[in-house]
């Protein structure tokens, strides 16, 4: 293979990983067109209320809220929805209309905290029986290791820069540092990809728990589902991870 082939294939995958890593990067940090569409995870509240309504057997009102430009955390009612980015989350009423929080560096993946933080209290309390002892309550577990893949993402990410900056250049030193950077990259965003697949798919024992067991057993109506933002991640580890090969055989017979 042609040395300006190999190089330009490498940066080619650099390139597509490091654009995808910044899509994952701006997902829910607001409601406009793109950070919309991206999240790491996905809950879906709409089943809840129906659910809730048949478990204790008394009208549901007030449990969600029309009023999308809400200011959420604030006990004004639950949303439908809920995205969950790197820096902060949205909600949504409908499949559109939604705020977003502040933004925050490693935002904390708390799905239920954000809920129980738009419910009124006397609704949160019997969620807090009905979905004791399930990682989807369990706060600091998740927030401990959505934080700790954050940083693992985001230095994936720098090294990824690295390894498409350092890798145009036609040096021996520089193709050595283009190869190391996208072996570590990779490695990083390998981990961090990891660890919110497996934080997402523990939340998911929501999807199927009985919050009763009368008239042969209700369902949460709680969804929650793995986000694009995973995907797009998993997408950058393998753009990373191909390109180690063309770095490294440029590294090892470039002469100059």
């Amino acid at each position: 293979m042609r040395g300006e082939y190999c190089v330009g294939g490498a940066s080619f995958l650099s390139f597509v990983a490091l654009l995808l890593l910044i899509f994952v990067h701006v997902g829910q940090i607001n409601t406009s067109l793109v950070p919309h569409g991206i999240a790491m995870a996905k809950v879906n509240t709409s089943g809840f209320g129906q659910a809730l309504n048949e478990s204790i057997f008394n009208p549901i009102g007030g449990l969600y809220t029309t009023n999308y430009t809400s200011p959420l955390g604030e006990h004004n009612g639950l949303r439908q929805f809920y995205d969950f980015g790197l820096y902060s989350y949205c909600a949504y009423v409908n499949s559109s209309a939604g705020t977003c929080t502040n933004h925050t560096i490693a935002n904390n993946f708390e799905p239920y905290t954000a809920m129980k933080s738009d419910m009124l209290a006397n609704y949160s309390q019997y969620s807090d029986s009905m979905f004791v002892n399930t990682t989807f309550v369990n706060s600091a577990y998740l927030a401990y290791n959505s934080r700790v893949a954050y940083y693992f993402i985001l230095i994936g990410t720098i090294f990824a820069t690295i390894a498409l900056f350092t890798g145009v250049a036609k040096r021996a030193l520089l193709f050595f540092v283009s190869t190391a950077s996208s072996i570590m990259a990779a490695l990083f965003i390998l981990i961090g990809a990891a660890i919110w697949t497996s934080i997402v798919k523990k939340c998911e024992d929501i999807n199927t728990l009985e919050i009763s067991h009368l008239n042969g057993g209700v369902v949460s109506g709680i969804i929650v589902s793995y986000g694009n933002g995973i995907y797009l991640a998993w997408a950058a580890f393998a753009c990373l991870a191909a390109a180690t090969v063309p770095y490294m055989v440029s590294c090892c017979t470039f002469r100059g």
